[in-house]
């Protein structure tokens, strides 16, 4: 079975459970099972980031999205590619699965969506493939690099023992989620550091500049008929009752001041027409993670992308 086949299996079962499985709850916030709300015109494609996954037993990385995007009409599939690569590896890796979904589905173009490292991945195939893609839509994606990623460049730089310690660890970890999740792709941990920082994502950015801001703004909405879109949060501590907080805690501090999601600057995230960079919600809030754990009395993660798969929707995408 191929990736996107997988992908594809998981995007019937959840059509016909969702048809079946939403409580009233749900119904009440998430809209009508019978609506079109979130019907868009071409499918929808998840894309993870770095140590990120489709499902590993019962976890998904999109803590519910998927679903609730599904229950509104909305088609949607979770692409797979390698938990830690650079950005052109997983790129390719992206663009067999957006093929293969298009080959099933008969659409002509796909709305890719990206979290974290999964923003530079969709705009490799976007800049590569734009007559594939539909729209880009970037969730805090670092776009001009991490601050955590330079910082752990510093500590261990290319070509050190340190590096090599690192890289070993990492690529055991990644590995092991690839093994878990089924993904069976190769894991590269110094090349996936290296597209994260600063000076990678100044590469990157020269050859595929399309949405990318001079400034902290907005940037090109339109290119080469693609849409580019982005949102990001500026909260860290967001929730008591996530163990995740104390991490993004931590790493919150390379940043200096600079507003951020504990792993992603707010400039650096923005990419296209910047719908929001302020939401009360941390790097992995944005993907209603850990568990729907997210800021009490704030917009629900899920919620934003129910918004803008409607907003795609009305674009004719």
């Amino acid at each position: 079975m191929t990736k996107t086949t997988k992908c594809a299996k998981g995007a019937l079962v959840g059509l016909v459970l969702g048809a079946f499985a939403a409580t009233p709850a749900q119904a009440f916030f998430f809209g009508s099972k019978t609506s079109n709300y979130t019907q868009t015109d071409y499918p929808i494609v998840l894309v993870h980031g770095l140590f990120g996954f489709d499902t590993i037993g019962p976890v998904d990385y999109w803590h519910r999205i998927p679903s609730a995007l599904r229950e509104d009409g909305a088609d949607v599939y979770v692409a797979q590619v390698s938990a830690a690569n650079s950005t052109e590896v997983r790129g390719e890796q992206l663009l067999a699965q957006v093929e293969e979904i298009l080959a099933i589905t008969g659409a002509e173009r796909v709305n890719l969506i990206g979290h974290s490292h999964g923003g530079p991945t969709i705009r490799y195939v976007s800049g590569v493939r734009p007559d594939l893609v539909g729209s880009v839509s970037s969730v805090a994606g670092p776009h001009k690099g991490s601050d955590v990623a330079d910082l752990i460049g510093g500590v261990a730089p290319a070509g050190g023992p340190a590096e090599a310690v690192v890289a070993s660890v990492v690529n055991g970890f990644t590995g092991l989620i690839d093994l878990m999740s089924e993904g069976g792709f190769d894991q590269d941990s110094a090349s996936a550091l290296y597209s994260l920082s600063s000076y990678g994502s100044e590469e990157f950015n020269a050859q595929f500049p399309a949405g990318i801001p001079a400034a902290c703004g907005d940037g090109d909405h339109i290119v080469d008929g693609v849409r580019y879109y982005s949102w990001s949060g500026t909260g860290v501590l967001t929730n008591a009752l996530d163990p995740s907080d104390l991490l993004l805690g931590l790493t919150s501090l390379a940043f200096v001041g600079e507003k951020n999601d504990g792993l992603v600057g707010r400039c650096s995230s923005h990419l296209g027409k910047v719908i929001r960079d302020d939401f009360r919600q941390n790097h992995l809030d944005e993907v209603n993670q850990v568990l729907g754990l997210y800021a009490p009395f704030t917009t629900s993660p899920v919620s934003v992308y129910r918004q803008h798969a409607n907003r795609l929707k009305n674009t004719g995408l």
